[in-house]
């Protein structure tokens, strides 16, 4: 059996982990970097080794380093969680070469699925249906632009590497090609170091349903039923469900059926996850992607089957068969997923850093809470933005939905803005209740969903994402039951200053940030919404736009430097 374990993650999928190895009496090592010197997971593993700067790729996304912290800690295997290097075969194949038992699929089977692109060629030879859609050989903008004209309007440029989002733009009109393949190629070299990009067909108004597999060394492939993650924005998931409300049980029955094909096609092993979108107008569904680890939204399999996946992942690792037949696995009940972020919904779900003054967990029964903070930590600029997930689970989705909601009204956070008066409202929306929401829902009416929580008018248009603050608004007012409760959440929250690209004028940082691209240089005029510098910050692209047709007298920042909340970025004149 594994008798010690190195977490290669942090947070609360590193705490997840070492819950599990405390149960199976396994040793938990956790790794950090500078800015995680105090994080719960730290705290939380019976060991913890230093790997460096705050910075990802000097820490979580260095190889060297967390191979030299495994040999420190004597581990003898690996758990990559989620993120980071959880997809990387090179790692895998670094582990396995240093002798250590990596706790996910073989390197070979990831650098297979983890390219959308030969993904697609595998599944489709399994007779999995997938989107229509091109890979050009010929990855210049010319041949990309090519691919679109052939696949046809709308489409989607989606990279070959990764997910979650990250190097995906949708064109619905030829204007848009030349940036859409820019921005994608872009975030796509600096999110995954491949820059491939590929077109896909857009399906308009999809449902996003995945399947959760599970394959052991003996060649045994079973699904643990399916996840409905049709509520996202910007391609992020924020709330997950399963049963899918969409799905009736003769799909049910093939979309499972598919989703073990696809994985058997490659000699899957460990817990993966088959991404599908599901046009409910057709009846018809198409393969998306295979995640070839454990998921962000594995809780809702775990509390609607009864089972522990990551428990089952370290029996894999270490050779032993799956825990479960298929017959032992069944649907019971309904269990629903919110993620918690540190952002603000009124600018865009622009990511928020800073100190959590007040976190405390609510405690409702049939309600799980999983999270990597507690109170006093800080939320850094360098790492994803997700305080939480709070799962519920209950008899039927209704009940369930209800209880998420109350549980939610008493998470009490203060110090940073939080997506939690947005999740309530999203939940008591009739179409969320009726389960009609598609993957682009939020993206259209997310700027009514703010106003409606404001207690304002809904914009007729929604405002541009991203830019700096032009509102003054108290998330806490925006649902009744928290008025009153939370009067620190005005003081703590930070305070921004405005920016106004007008006459004199200047823009700003909005929070700690990467200048990735300077779009202007001094001299240049410029039109209300033109991206004058494009900023990274916790894993996300956060474009700055001109609020307003002006001409730039200077341009205050550099592509690589890292500036502080409220920096010039550009003057205007």
């Amino acid at each position: 059996m594994i008798k010690r374990l190195l977490i290669a993650n942090r947070g609360e999928i590193a705490v997840r982990i070492i819950r599990a190895c405390r149960e199976m009496g396994i040793a938990s090592i956790a790794v950090y970097s500078e800015a995680d010197a105090h994080a719960r997971h730290v705290q939380a593993a019976d060991e913890a080794i230093a790997i460096g700067p705050a910075r990802a790729t000097e820490s979580y996304l260095s190889i060297p380093k967390l191979l030299d912290a495994a040999r420190t800690g004597r581990a003898d295997a690996v758990h990559p969680g989620y993120g980071f290097l959880s997809e990387n075969a090179a790692f895998a194949e670094a582990c396995e070469t240093a002798g250590l038992v990596f706790v996910g699929p073989p390197a070979p089977v990831i650098a297979r699925m983890g390219s959308k692109i030969e993904a697609r060629r595998v599944v489709s030879a399994a007779g999995v249906p997938v989107v229509p859609g091109e890979t050009p050989e010929d990855q210049s903008d010319r041949g990309l632009a090519q691919a679109i004209a052939d696949v046809g309007l709308p489409a989607l440029v989606k990279a070959s590497a990764g997910g979650g989002g990250k190097g995906m733009r949708t064109v619905r009109d030829a204007a848009e090609i030349e940036g859409a393949v820019q921005a994608a190629r872009r975030e796509a070299a600096a999110a995954f170091g491949d820059p491939t990009l590929y077109v896909e067909r857009l399906i308009e108004k999809p449902r996003h349903v995945e399947v959760q597999v599970f394959g052991d060394a003996q060649g045994r492939v079973v699904h643990l039923f399916e996840r409905d993650c049709s509520a996202q924005r910007r391609h992020q998931k924020v709330i997950e469900e399963s049963p899918s409300p969409a799905v009736t049980p003769a799909q049910r029955a093939r979309i499972s059926e598919a989703a073990v094909a696809a994985a058997r096609a490659v000699g899957y092993r460990n817990a993966g996850t088959i991404e599908f979108l599901l046009d409910p107008a057709a009846g018809l569904f198409y393969f998306l992607e295979m995640n070839t680890r454990l998921q962000v939204e594995h809780p809702v399999t775990e509390q609607v089957l009864g089972v522990d996946l990551v428990r089952a992942q370290l029996l894999v690792a270490d050779g032993q068969p799956l825990p479960w037949t298929p017959a032992a696995l069944t649907q019971r009940g309904h269990a629903i997923e919110a993620r918690v972020y540190a952002e603000d919904p009124a600018q865009g779900f622009l990511p928020q850093a800073g100190t959590l003054v007040r976190y405390q967990e609510p405690r409702w029964p049939g309600v799980r809470i999983d999270s990597g903070v507690a109170e006093g930590d800080e939320v850094s600029v360098h790492y994803d933005p997700m305080i939480a997930k709070v799962i519920a689970t209950a008899e039927t989705r209704e009940l369930a939905i209800a209880r998420l909601a109350a549980a939610l009204r008493e998470f009490s956070i203060d110090g940073v803005r939080t997506n939690l008066p947005f999740l309530v409202a999203l939940l008591e929306l009739p179409e969320f209740r009726r389960g009609e929401v598609d993957t682009g829902f939020l993206d259209r009416e997310a700027a009514a969903i703010n106003a409606a929580i404001a207690g304002t008018p809904a914009p007729r248009q929604p405002a541009i994402a991203n830019q700096p603050a032009r509102v003054s608004w108290d998330p806490w007012d925006a649902v009744p039951a928290a008025r009153g409760v939370r009067t620190a959440a005005r003081q703590e929250a930070p305070k921004r200053r405005k920016a106004a690209a007008s006459s004199g004028g200047a823009l700003t940082a909005p929070m700690p940030a990467t200048v990735i691209k300077v779009q202007v240089k001094a001299g240049d005029a410029v039109k209300k919404g033109d991206v004058v510098v494009v900023l990274e910050a916790m894993k996300m692209e956060l474009p700055m736009r001109a609020l307003g047709d002006a001409k730039i007298s200077a341009v205050c920042c550099r592509e690589g430097e890292l500036v502080p909340a409220d920096a010039t970025l550009v003057e205007f004149e």
